[in-house]
């Protein structure tokens, strides 16, 4: 399709509204897309920081657990 103006480009043969509200809808669900898939991407890397932080915290609980039965199994 050819078209004489600018004007008439941005019309598209009367269909204009509806051409440029589905770009722009595509284009703000685009941008919410990857915002939301940045934030859900740092919520994940801070809940797996937390998990490795607890884990190592019950490692090193459980392992001054053992060291008073050892001591005691000594004696």
């Amino acid at each position: 399709m050819q078209f004489t103006s600018f004007a008439d480009f941005l019309n598209m043969g009367g269909y204009g509204f509806f051409v440029w509200l589905s770009f722009g809808v595509s284009g703000a669900l685009l941008v919410l897309l990857m915002l939301s898939t940045k934030f859900s991407h740092k919520n994940i890397r801070t809940d797996i920081a937390k998990q490795i932080k607890r884990e190592a915290k019950l490692k090193k609980a459980a392992e001054l657990s053992k060291i008073p039965q050892e001591v005691s199994d000594e004696s």
